[in-house]
């Protein structure tokens, strides 16, 4: 296949449509086909048709409660005052919940509603949740008194009250929840059909990368990012081969890329894909298939590569984990769930404010990782580190928002739109805290989460001055400061009333902190404190 179709840095919503649009005409974003799997196994999977019960539940007609059945017909005239009594074997049998139904019988008497006949009176705020006095046996009771009429199917679960043979119960590309699985066992369906997972081979690539758990020194770093697309694969409904870590040769990736195209439904290449001197990723595409796009109006995942192998498409992803993560999110969820005969779900958006101004680049479109608070009953959003190497600002991020391509970034109080990657609820209960860091604040964010699970301490370390102006401008809950006065020689108090004259506040000694000097080993200057650090040979 060579169609040498080429590239130029698209828009995000360019690139996704010439890739989409070039894997239709290949053929090559179809459903998977079918597979057989057992239905008590096949939960998270993907229904390749329509799910007929086979069945009806109950399939016969069964007691609902415990307690006796009856015809109605022989009760119509039972009254408090005037009871009526009934025979066993002739006008009444004993029954528990799911026993069939005996022909002729048509309801069913809560055993806590019936009296053994030598019960003449039944005393009203008794308890006979057992239907009778403890010396009173089932085998032993002949006859019972009825107080009051009953009708027909009283208690009864009729034939197919749930499902009904040849219902439907559920349809094709449908998700199967334990739920799902519940219902189609009890509607006769043992086995079913269902899409057969894509499989997609993950490809790290780079000389510096070392596999965890190896001695990590200068110059190398711990592959991981492979580990991270394998469970984001996993969650999308897929199966990943993540292969051995290929070195930056061009001759072993490209048959490394053959192989992987000839055995797997898609391809994905970590790194190799930017513009350094050893990411030869694209050319290497480009000599064994076809390169759709490289390059995507998106920050971070700018040096994304899409293109076909062997009638196999394949994802070229950048090097650094968030550029990973965020191209992997646009490109391979989608095709994943394609192939699976899906459509992509938007992640609820809510409107919040921004806490802080951000710059951001005019001709790409930037996902900026945020945490969110509520504050004053506002959702305030809090922008994270933006580096595409930092993958803790998703461990930490709430939300995404994106800043559109044209936009130069957005001001401060400014409502936007953010995807949500947490639960609202959970975010609510985010106890913002701006000021000085100290390592105090990792303790107390852990004792808290231990005491109270559904709140969470949210820390941003921008000095104590950025903790009482943040304080000052109700962008946080609580405000970290260690501010010495030199005039006064107190610390905090001068701050605080000079920035906060007509507010009320509570101010908490959280912790003293004891801080020293770092000094070489053996202490050669013979440093003894402050004051020595004016001698002349001290630099």
């Amino acid at each position: 296949m060579k169609r040498n179709i080429y590239l130029s840095k698209l828009t995000l919503k360019e690139a996704q449509e010439k890739f989409y649009k070039t894997l239709l005409k290949y053929k090559l974003a179809q459903p998977l086909k079918r597979e057989l799997v057992s239905t008590e196994d096949s939960l998270g999977r993907i229904t390749a048709e329509p799910i007929f019960a086979r069945i009806s539940s109950p399939y016969y007609q069964a007691a609902a409660m415990d307690g006796v059945v009856v015809r109605a017909g022989d009760t119509y005239e039972a009254s408090e005052s005037s009871p009526i009594t009934l025979k066993i074997n002739q006008d009444f049998h004993f029954i528990n919940t799911g026993n069939p139904i005996p022909f002729g019988f048509d309801a069913v008497i809560k055993i806590e509603d019936i009296n053994p006949l030598n019960e003449f009176k039944r005393e009203k705020n008794k308890d006979i949740s057992n239907g009778f006095n403890d010396d009173s046996k089932e085998e032993n009771i002949k006859e019972i008194k009825i107080f009051s009429a009953v009708f027909p199917g009283q208690h009864i679960r009729n034939i197919g009250e749930d499902i009904v043979a040849n219902q439907l119960i559920i349809p094709v590309n449908h998700k199967i929840r334990p739920v799902d699985i519940g219902a189609l066992l009890a509607g006769g369906v043992n086995q079913l059909f269902a899409r057969r997972k894509p499989k997609v081979a993950v490809i790290p690539t780079g000389d510096e990368l070392i596999p965890p758990g190896e001695e990590i020194s200068a110059g190398k770093i711990i592959e991981y990012i492979s580990k991270v697309i394998k469970g984001l694969i996993y969650e999308w409904g897929g199966k990943a081969r993540v292969y051995e870590i290929v070195k930056d040769i061009p001759v072993d990736l490209k048959w490394i890329l053959l192989e992987a195209a000839s055995q797997n439904d898609v391809v994905v290449v970590l790194a190799g894909s930017s513009a350094g001197s050893k990411d030869f990723t694209s050319e290497i595409v480009k000599s064994i298939g076809d390169v759709v796009v490289h390059g995507v109006a998106i920050m971070p995942g700018k040096p994304t590569i899409l293109g076909i192998i062997d009638d196999t498409p394949l994802i070229g992803l950048p090097g650094y984990p968030i550029s990973a993560i965020i191209a992997a999110e646009q490109f391979l969820k989608p095709l994943i769930f394609r192939k699976l005969g899906l459509i992509v779900k938007r992640r609820e958006e809510i409107k919040v404010h921004m806490a802080h101004k951000v710059v951001s680049r005019l001709g790409d479109e930037e996902f900026l990782r945020v945490k969110l608070g509520n504050i004053d009953g506002k959702i305030m959003a809090y922008p994270l580190s933006r580096g595409a190497g930092v993958v803790t600002s998703l461990v930490e991020a709430d939300a995404l928002i994106r800043i559109p391509l044209l936009k130069e970034g957005v001001d401060f109080g400014e409502e936007v739109e953010a995807e949500l990657l947490e639960d609202l609820n959970k975010i609510k209960n985010n106890i913002i805290v701006t000021g000085s860091h100290d390592l105090v604040l990792d303790i107390l964010r852990n004792e808290l989460q231990e005491e109270f699970s559904d709140f969470n301490l949210v820390s941003f370390n921008v000095g104590s001055m950025g903790g009482l102006l943040a304080l000052k401008q109700k962008r946080t809950h609580l405000a970290t400061a260690h501010l010495l006065d030199p005039e006064s020689g107190e610390y905090n108090f001068p701050y605080i009333k000079k920035m906060f004259p007509q507010r009320e506040l509570m101010v908490v000694n959280l912790t003293d902190r004891e801080q020293g000097i770092m000094i070489k080993r053996g202490n050669p200057k013979n440093i003894k404190g402050i004051d020595d650090l004016v001698k002349k040979d001290i630099k």
